[in-house]
């Protein structure tokens, strides 16, 4: 299996999933070196500052944005590859990029601050959790939350990064290494700065929201099906429901992703997420997705944790099934 420098890439992958969630957010590290992300957070903000200028035309902003990802994306895709031909020329290379990807997924840093919502609702009432959820959700204004939309808002931060964060990476070095994991984060990276509908990026970011859009559209999908086949495994959680709803209500949402991996955790833990939500100083009438209880708790974040966790075992668990397949180099 092993070659001078590299490994089988199910084999990193493995070993990386089992080291970030051991390890977490080893916020140590991100004190001596700029965190990746925040590089390509750095080089997003220079672009905006210099292309997205108020007084040009929504075209000209437009065409800029498309200019913008496409500078970033092909960067991200030229560094993995280098980083990745330089890894396979060293002894043990395939151990330091262990190690890289690792410190690119987040599967243990959304269980930490999703958990944190849960402790905060529980030990500091509505205060503490819309402190809490603040740091994880940028779909609802916090302070507009009563208890049950916290936890709701909790629940679907959740469900969401579990494609965004922990599939879609995966999956993107599974077929494309570290280039398609560094092109994988930049567009999403893209998306959370500049892919808005607010006037100001409505244009420039417009290239950023259906890039990434694109990059997740089977990335969602496989979430959905992960959590489903969670809920399967789960005594308390429903797993039929879990298919049924993610099949009827997951094109509900507005956006053609995120819908998946929500409806299928709202069926599986017999809850509604989603519904009306203010946002930006505005009323945004979304729908419901499932046909379950609206007023969730802080234990039904602990219930969603745990579905998390399972959805995570079985993703590790096909990982490790494709390298049992994968034949010896």
């Amino acid at each position: 299996m092993l070659l001078t420098g590299t490994a089988n890439p199910f084999l990193i992958l493995l070993l990386a999933l089992a080291l970030d969630f051991a390890l977490g957010d080893v916020s140590g590290v991100w004190r001596v070196l700029p965190h990746p992300v925040a590089w390509v957070g750095g080089a997003i903000a220079f672009l905006d500052r210099r292309l997205n200028r108020i007084e040009r035309s929504d075209g000209a902003r437009r065409i800029r944005g498309i200019l913008s990802v496409a500078i970033l994306c092909l960067g991200a895709l030229m560094l993995g590859a280098a980083i990745e031909g330089w890894l396979m020329l060293i002894p043990h290379g395939w151990i330091a990029e262990v190690v890289v990807v690792a410190l690119l997924m987040a599967q243990r840093s959304h269980f930490d601050r999703v958990a944190a919502v849960a402790t905060a609702l529980n030990r500091d009432g509505l205060q503490g959790g819309r402190a809490a959820v603040r740091h994880i959700s940028d779909g609802r204004d916090p302070d507009s939350l009563d208890e049950h939309g916290v936890a709701r808002a909790a629940i679907e931060s959740l469900a969401e990064n579990f494609s965004d964060g922990v599939v879609a990476p995966a999956l993107f070095y599974a077929v494309a290494g570290l280039p398609g994991l560094l092109l994988c984060k930049t567009a999403s990276t893209l998306d959370r700065m500049i892919g808005h509908r607010s006037p100001r990026y409505l244009q420039f970011g417009w290239a950023a929201a259906r890039f990434d859009d694109l990059l997740t559209l089977v990335p969602a999908r496989l979430a959905a099906l992960l959590l489903v086949l969670a809920a399967l495994i789960l005594p308390r959680a429903n797993g039929r429901a879990a298919l049924a709803t993610m099949l009827t209500d997951a094109r509900k949402h507005r956006s053609p992703n995120a819908g998946w991996p929500e409806a299928a955790a709202a069926g599986a833990l017999g809850l509604a997420l989603g519904g009306p939500r203010q946002h930006g100083g505005s009323i945004v009438q979304d729908a419901w997705l499932g046909a379950g209880r609206a007023r969730t708790t802080a234990a039904d974040i602990g219930a969603a944790l745990k579905l998390y966790l399972a959805a995570c075992l079985v993703q590790a668990t096909l990982v490790l099934l494709a390298l049992l397949a994968t034949p010896f180099r």
